[in-house]
């Protein structure tokens, strides 16, 4: 789970790869309910270029999952295909194909001797994900599946380990322009898979020039939290935090980091920075 998709579209949607026509790397840090021992932590490099004229882009993703005792490892290529339609608008479709690695560690459990279900795994799993974008200057709407199969760790006597679920994420944005500076962005992200309740994330964000952004969003009216964005040059810093609501049966916070670079690589990229 990212809060920060709005940021960076990319580690939801393959069809992202390459949006902006220039190249970005990101390195971003989740972890989830703090005060929990073997709390949820999110490790997330990705990078992303435009390619050929920009018609075509091309991502890397590298991915560690760690809760308690387990640790998943996913490493993702992606390619998206753009095509130019009319009033500015781009539509584009991607797909990534990668590998994923689950590994556990007994190291700091209490077992009773012989406990069947506590045991070493190394399992590798291959996974491939779609996903569909549609953008222009003033809004932003993407449907993706970054995990088509759903991957489980069998534990024997009829019992799995469910590592990745098959999610599908429908995420839109709209940009209105207060002033020519000034501009706020509303966004809805549902999130819907096999074994889960669907979720839904409302944001909205003030946005200064490109260069500052603030925040506030909820989770099923039961997570809220504030986001925080600023661009200097190339750079680009992002930092979300979470609380949970009164109905919620972890009440401790969850904090986001993010650092990323856009540059200029190719003589047909863009000079500028550009939101979406």
């Amino acid at each position: 789970m990212y809060a920060q998709y709005l940021n960076n579209p990319f580690v939801i949607n393959p069809a992202y790869a390459g949006s902006n026509d220039r190249l970005n790397a990101t390195l971003q840090y989740r972890t989830q309910w703090s005060g929990v021992q073997g709390h949820p932590e999110t490790f997330n490099f990705n990078s992303h270029l435009s390619l050929k004229e920009n018609k075509i882009g091309a991502g890397l993703m590298v991915v560690q999952d760690k809760i308690g005792e387990n640790t998943t490892n996913d490493v993702e290529a992606a390619a998206a295909y753009k095509i130019d339609l009319t009033g500015g608008k781009v539509f584009s479709f991607g797909m990534q194909f990668g590998m994923m690695r689950f590994t556990n560690s007994l190291n700091g459990l209490n077992l009773q001797p012989g406990d069947p279900y506590f045991t070493l795994y190394n399992v590798s799993k291959f996974n491939t994900g779609a996903g569909l974008m549609l953008k222009s200057d003033r809004f932003f709407i993407g449907l993706s599946a970054p995990h088509l199969l759903p991957v489980t760790v069998d534990q024997g006597a009829g019992q799995h380990i469910l590592v990745y679920d098959r999610t599908y994420y429908l995420l839109g944005s709209y940009m209105i322009y207060l002033t020519e500076r000034v501009r706020l962005r509303p966004a809805v992200l549902l999130r819907a898979s096999d074994n889960f309740k669907p979720t839904a994330d409302l944001n909205l964000n003030l946005q200064i020039e490109d260069f500052y952004s603030v925040g506030i969003f909820t989770r099923n009216l039961n997570t809220y939290g504030m986001l925080f964005q600023i661009i200097v040059k190339n750079y680009r810093f992002g930092y979300v935090i979470e609380v949970p609501g009164s109905k919620s049966a972890i009440p401790f916070t969850t904090n986001e980091f993010m650092l990323g670079i856009s540059l200029r690589a190719l003589s047909f990229h863009h000079d500028s920075f550009t939101v979406f």
